[in-house]
C-alpha cells in the first residue's frame, strides 16, 4: 500500500486552526513515536510563485498547485501540512498561503500574511522562502516589510531558536550565484538592523536567530528536466536534515514530537492575541498620515490668523465683546478645510 502525506487544512484561511485535524494527522501518521527524530519545514513567499510545485517535489506531498491555464490567482488558502513522503527524518511540510495577493488586497487587509509568515518561522526548524531570482533587490516582491514585520515579532514573542531560513530563487538568471546571494545577504543584513528589537535583544546578531542558506533553480517550465535534477539534489540536503550540523542541526529545546499539536496551538493562539501584527491597510495608513499632516497645517494656519491674534491680544486687557461668534467665525474656517 502506498505511502499518504496525509494532507490537510491546518489553519483556514479566516484563522480557524483545525484541533481535530491536527489530533487526527498526529494518530494516523504515528507522529508521536517520533519523539524529538523529526523536521518542520514551511515555505512562504509571493502567491503563484511555485511554492506547493517545489513542496510535492521535495516531499512527495499532494498540494494543489495552481494550473497557469486559468491564469495567475490565489491557490493556496490558509495553511495546509502533510506528511513527506519517503524521507528521513520525518518531515512535516507546511504550505502557507502566499504574500501579496489580490485576493487579500481586496479585503483591505494582510494581517493574515504577517501572522501566517510569523507561524511558520515560530514553529519550523527550515522555512523555504521562494522568491523570483529577477525580484532581489526590489522592496515588495522581495518581501521585505514582511520580513521586517515578523522579525519584529519573532524579537518580540519568541526566544532565539535559529532557525534556518533557505532562500530559493526560482528562474535563475545569467548573474552568477555568487553575486545574487552577496545582494541578498546585504538585504536580509539591512532588513535586520532596521527592525526594532526589544532591549534585551538589542545587540543580538542575527546569526543567533537564523541560519541563511541561498540557492537558486532554473525555470519550472522551460527548463523542467534540469529543476528536476536540482530539487533531486535539494532533497537529499534534507534527508537527515536534523543531524548535527546539517540544514536544520541547531534544534534548541527542540519537544518530542507527541508535544507537537499543542505546541501548534499555542503559537497559533499567541500570534493572534498579538494585536501588534493587526496594522491597517496601505491606504489607511497614507490616508491617516495625509489627515494629520492637513490637522498640522490648518492648526499653523489659525495661530496666524489677523481676527484670532487680534481676540487674544483684545483678551489681555479684559472680556471680548461678542467672543464666541468670533471665535467660532475664526474655527469654522480652518475645521472646514
Amino acid at each position: 500500500m502506498a505511502e499518504d502525506c496525509c494532507g490537510f487544512q491546518l489553519i483556514s484561511g479566516d484563522g480557524v486552526l483545525n484541533v481535530k485535524g491536527l489530533e487526527n494527522f498526529t494518530r494516523t501518521t504515528n507522529l508521536a513515536q517520533r519523539r524529538p527524530s523529526y523536521a518542520v519545514v514551511a515555505v512562504i513567499g509571493p502567491q503563484s510563485s511555485g511554492k506547493s510545485t517545489l513542496l510535492n517535489k521535495l516531499f512527495r506531498t499532494d498540494f494543489w498547485m495552481m494550473d497557469a491555464h486559468e491564469g495567475r490567482r490565489q491557490t493556496t488558502q490558509g495553511i495546509w501540512m502533510g506528511k513527506g513522503i519517503g524521507i528521513e527524518p520525518f518531515t512535516i511540510a507546511m504550505d502557507v498561503e502566499g504574500s501579496d495577493s489580490g485576493e487579500r488586497a481586496q479585503d483591505g487587509t494582510t494581517t493574515f500574511e504577517k501572522r501566517s509568515a510569523l507561524f511558520a518561522l515560530a514553529i519550523a526548524d527550515i522555512v523555504i522562502i521562494n522568491m523570483w531570482c529577477q525580484d532581489i533587490g526590489r522592496e515588495h516582491a522581495a518581501s521585505r516589510p514582511l520580513l521586517k514585520t515578523v522579525f519584529e515579532a519573532m524579537t518580540r514573542l519568541f526566544g532565539a531558536r535559529k532557525t534556518t531560513l533557505l532562500f530559493v530563487l526560482r528562474d535563475q538568471t545569467p548573474t552568477p550565484l555568487e553575486r545574487l546571494q552577496h545582494i541578498l545577504r546585504q538585504d536580509i543584513d539591512q532588513i535586520w538592523a532596521a527592525t526594532a528589537k526589544p532591549e534585551a535583544h538589542r545587540w543580538t546578531r542575527l546569526g543567533d536567530f537564523f541560519n541563511v542558506e541561498i540557492i537558486a533553480l532554473p525555470n519550472y517550465v522551460f527548463e523542467k528536466e534540469k529543476f528536476n535534477e536540482q530539487v533531486a539534489l535539494l532533497r537529499q540536503w534534507f534527508i537527515q536534515s536534523i543531524s548535527p550540523g546539517d540544514l536544520a542541526g541547531d534544534r534548541k529545546d527542540v519537544r518530542p514530537a507527541s508535544g507537537f499539536p499543542l505546541l501548534a496551538e499555542q503559537i497559533w493562539k499567541t500570534i493572534k492575541e498579538n494585536k501588534d501584527l493587526d496594522l491597517p491597510a496601505l491606504e489607511v495608513m497614507v490616508a491617516t498620515f495625509r489627515c494629520d499632516q492637513i490637522a498640522k497645517e490648518k492648526l499653523s494656519c489659525l495661530k496666524s490668523d489677523e481676527t484670532w491674534l487680534a481676540i487674544s491680544e483684545a483678551l489681555k486687557s479684559g472680556p471680548e465683546p461678542e467672543f464666541g461668534e468670533k471665535l467660532s467665525s475664526v474655527l469654522e474656517i480652518y475645521l472646514s478645510q
